[in-house]
């Protein structure tokens, strides 16, 4: 990516040591439910944003990788353990962890894949009941120094 394009949506971790940028929009935006994804993200389905490698770089920082299968490696920041990206070997491409970017609402997932791995209780956490951060840590927000980055 070329220093004068404007990244067209932006990434990194929890501790800021890492940072991403995109300058072209995904094409491929989708969740994954198989149990590589499963303990990778440590949720219930990892969700990736699919872009060229040209169309990507690494602004500042550095990620550690781990070659979770023959064929993928994933990226991650080895200061907080915030998962970043996913490659599959020889694409040319790289997924970002959608909620790694700064604006996760700009990429809504379109696809899912892994679903013979789907935990079953996913399908009714619609409708479970419900707080803001701020209802759940009323007690604690007072004391609570947040350490997270934002860019």
């Amino acid at each position: 990516m070329a220093s004068t394009t404007k990244p067209v949506l932006t990434g990194g971790c929890q501790c800021g040591a890492i940072r991403f940028a995109l300058s072209a929009a995904p094409t491929r935006v989708s969740i994954c439910h198989c149990r590589m994804c499963q303990k990778a993200s440590g949720a219930p389905f990892a969700s990736f944003a699919d872009i060229d490698r040209a169309d990507f770089a690494w602004p500042r920082g550095t990620p550690a990788a781990f070659r979770s299968s023959s064929i993928a490696e994933r990226d991650f920041c080895a200061n907080c353990g915030t998962p970043l990206s996913y490659a599959f070997e020889g694409t040319g491409r790289i997924s970002v962890a959608i909620n790694s970017l700064d604006d996760p609402e700009a990429m809504p997932p379109a696809k899912q894949y892994g679903t013979e791995s789907k935990v079953s209780w996913i399908e009714g956490i619609h409708a479970l009941p419900g707080q803001t951060s701020e209802e759940w840590l009323k007690d604690k927000a007072a004391q609570m120094v947040n350490n997270q980055r934002s860019g």
